[in-house]
């Protein structure tokens, strides 16, 4: 198994909040989810921390920053 990398900060390319969500993360909903440009290049998709969790929620153009892995599920915070 390999070690994940974190990826690094970008900005919010677009985002959403899932109301209906799958069965695997019913516990989870609402949350919120965003495509992130990487600013090393690329883009990928991620979970947005909520704000229990210390995160708060973003809107486009949001600087974000990487916050933890669980399972293979990137979750974000906004950048301080």
């Amino acid at each position: 198994m390999s070690e994940q990398q974190p990826p690094g900060p970008g900005v919010v390319y677009t985002e959403t909040t899932i109301y209906a969500a799958p069965e695997t993360f019913l516990q989870d909903a609402p949350y919120q989810i965003a495509i992130v440009e990487l600013d090393a290049g690329g883009r990928t998709t991620v979970r947005i921390l909520p704000a229990k969790e210390g995160g708060a929620a973003v809107r486009i153009g949001d600087r974000v920053e990487f916050a933890c892995f669980r399972g293979d599920i990137h979750f974000y915070r906004k950048s301080s």
